[in-house]
């Protein structure tokens, strides 16, 4: 049996109540004795639908009942959230479902769900994201949306713990991550911090107004791009600038119209994935440094020229 029909059946009955048999095979894209196998079901769940016979009979909720809400744990809430709205960025009709589950939650979670959604942005979905602590992204959307500052106790890559307050200007998911980018009231700069590596973070009531036209997702991946990686990389792609910013995204480096066609300058922890990359994208290319990454290349090249033979 098709759960998702069945909730849509009880959606029908809270929406128009009285609708007939027919109506619902009609709009459930059902026969009319599975109209009455989905009713069955829900009574089994405990709602009390009822079915009245006759020309002018229906389907109908019991006078007075009311759905209770969605009980939903925070983690719970923010997971399946999240689901909907990666869902929707595939393509998927997702708005609709969030809007129903968003719906039926308590009041309070409800509010703090949607101010995530609304404070949320994504650069792609190329690795599943590791979900952080719920509370730090609920506290995070809610003080995004209003405005509002938070303490957070924040752990370095060197594993070193320090508390900041912080005025949070929004929320990406990027690469399989989840990052805030905002004021650092420590350090007094433009920041972004990695929400997994926050260990604690509380609302203060402090007010903040964020810059005009700041872009969250802009920020962040220009800030990753320039992260000081071991390597140094110049490479020039022989095609036009608007082709290689459509396939090269700004969290890999920089781009600029160069004599020989583009010039991306970036840096890489590792160089054989860098000539994996530059292979895989299929434009001819010149490397300008550095030299390790030529030999890198020639050794992928080797590497593909033996798989071939053996074939």
């Amino acid at each position: 049996m098709s759960t998702g029909k069945v909730l849509a059946l009880l959606e029908l009955l809270q929406a128009q109540p009285g609708l007939t048999g027919p109506e619902l095979a009609r709009r459930l894209e059902v026969d009319g004795r599975t109209v009455r196998r989905y009713a069955t079901t829900l009574v089994d769940l405990g709602v009390p639908v009822q079915a009245d016979r006759g020309r002018y009979g229906g389907y109908r909720l019991m006078p007075g009942y009311k759905l209770p809400p969605l009980m939903l744990t925070d983690d719970e809430a923010v997971s399946v959230v999240f689901g909907l709205l990666t869902a929707a960025r595939q393509g998927m009709p997702a708005p609709a479902a969030l809007a129903k589950v968003e719906r039926v939650l308590p009041a309070r979670l409800r509010e703090r769900v949607r101010a995530v959604r609304e404070t949320l942005g994504f650069t792609s979905l190329e690795k599943t994201a590791v979900m952080p602590p719920a509370g730090h992204l609920l506290t995070l959307g809610e003080a995004t949306r209003a405005h509002r500052r938070v303490r957070v106790t924040y752990r370095s890559w060197k594993a070193e713990d320090t508390e900041r307050e912080f005025d949070p200007y929004g929320v990406v998911v990027h690469n399989g991550r989840w990052y805030t980018a905002g004021h650092d009231h420590r350090s007094g700069e433009l920041r972004t911090l990695r929400i997994d590596r926050i260990q604690s973070i509380t609302g203060l009531d402090a007010h903040f107004e964020p810059p005009e036209d700041f872009d969250p997702v802009e920020h962040i991946l220009r800030g990753l791009a320039a992260t000081p990686f071991q390597h140094e990389v110049e490479v020039v792609f022989r095609a036009e600038l608007a082709e290689v910013a459509r396939r090269v995204p700004p969290a890999v480096g920089t781009l600029a119209v160069h004599p020989g066609g583009v010039l991306l300058t970036c840096r890489a922890e590792r160089l054989d994935g860098m000539a994996r990359m530059l292979a895989g994208l299929g434009w001819d290319f010149t490397i300008e440094r550095p030299d390790a990454l030529r030999e890198e290349v020639t050794a992928l090249a080797r590497r593909l020229e033996r798989n071939v033979s053996r074939g």
